[in-house]
């Protein structure tokens, strides 16, 4: 292929209620789509990062800046492109993960619909729909998440997923616990929100039988977490932390984690993200497919992702309608606790185009070279 056009569309979709995490409360998913042109085909993508550097360090105005001047002339610049090629091409710009995944994920999506094959056969997914996870925010009351947490279990979600952070942590999974039994399928994120002082507070979730704590020190600190999962029962899950397939090894050769929370935008895109699954799975670690509260265009790919044999657990990969009334593509639709795995060609998906004229807040054209 050849990359003749790449158009950036910045959009902002209301979300059905405020989500609130310890780094923040989100009320509008305001981010990009990109879009490809090649001479053989076009794709599609989004970026997963918000407007705000809370999260991760990168943020929507900089990853425009870095698509623009440095990702997308080296990506046009190759002849004969192909989604492996984009990696090696882009290289040389360190980090920027998320941006790099925006950029691949759009040129996957072309290469794949030029020949006419889904991106789970691409990637050898192995079940036609997966196990739909859900992520409940902090709430200002009990009361209200569990509220929530039932109203979710009603709608047929699998598995509950608990923000925390201190000071909201031990008496809400307790009541959620006392509330709904320990048979449900239960776990705990508390995206870096404690330090390692915090352990013994931590061993108190021990009595709970959750699935697993997610990401409770900083993202630079696997000898952090090593030394917390030494100290409690929960198994440690690593998320933020967790850049690419080397950074997975080195944690479960520490034991830093035993499970492994994989968000394709996170460690640079698919490619990577299915290196990741192959080595937890040698290593018989299970893994599972982390959200960023996507849009249609991010969802469906993650989805086709999730149907890999390693993924053992929910992920993150709620219907459409737990984050927006209306989507810019055709919603996911949960169906006995299930997401469908798509099987058009490519992510399997495209914008509507009436739905994606009212959520564009603008377009840009980013230039091929100097």
């Amino acid at each position: 292929m050849k990359l003749e056009r790449v158009e950036l569309v910045q959009v902002a979709i209301p979300l059905v209620t405020p989500f609130r995490t310890s780094f923040g409360t989100m009320t509008t998913k305001d981010t990009f789509l990109l879009h490809v042109v090649t001479d053989t085909a076009e794709g599609w993508s989004e970026f997963a990062a918000d407007p705000e550097p809370l999260y991760c360090s990168e943020f929507v105005a900089g990853a425009e800046i870095v698509l623009r001047d440095f990702l997308v002339p080296r990506v046009a610049a190759v002849r004969n492109l192909t989604a492996a090629a984009v990696g090696p091409a882009t290289a040389k710009v360190k980090g920027h993960e998320l941006a790099k995944a925006t950029l691949e994920t759009a040129v996957l999506d072309a290469e794949l619909r030029t020949y006419g094959m889904p991106l789970s056969v691409f990637l050898g997914s192995v079940r036609d729909r997966v196990p739909a996870g859900v992520s409940v925010g902090i709430k200002d009351s009990v009361g209200e998440l569990l509220d929530d947490v039932e109203r979710y279990l009603a709608e047929g979600y699998v598995r509950i997923k608990l923000k925390i952070e201190p000071g909201w942590d031990v008496e809400p999974v307790r009541a959620v616990r006392e509330r709904l039994g320990d048979a449900l399928p239960l776990q705990v994120d508390a995206n870096t929100a404690y330090g390692l002082a915090d352990a013994e507070h931590l061993r108190r979730l021990d009595e709970f039988g959750l699935l697993l704590i997610e990401e409770p020190l900083e993202e630079d600190n696997l000898h952090g977490h090593a030394q917390l999962q030494r100290r409690i029962a929960t198994p440690v899950c690593l998320d933020e932390s967790l850049h690419g397939a080397r950074d997975t090894a080195a944690a479960i050769a520490m034991d830093a984690c035993r499970v492994v929370n994989v968000k394709p935008a996170r460690v640079g895109g698919y490619l990577e993200a299915r290196r990741i699954h192959d080595v937890a799975r040698a290593h018989g670690v299970p893994v599972w497919c982390g959200g960023m509260l996507e849009t249609g265009i991010g969802r469906a790919p993650n989805l086709a992702l999730a149907a890999l044999p390693g993924f053992t657990l929910p992920g993150d990969t709620s219907a459409s309608g737990r984050y927006f009334a209306e989507d810019i593509t055709e919603p996911f639709v949960l169906e006995d606790g299930h997401l469908p795995v798509p099987t058009g060609p490519g992510i399997g998906i495209e914008p509507l185009p009436d739905a994606l004229r009212r959520f564009t807040r603008g377009r840009r054209e980013l230039l091929l070279g100097r």
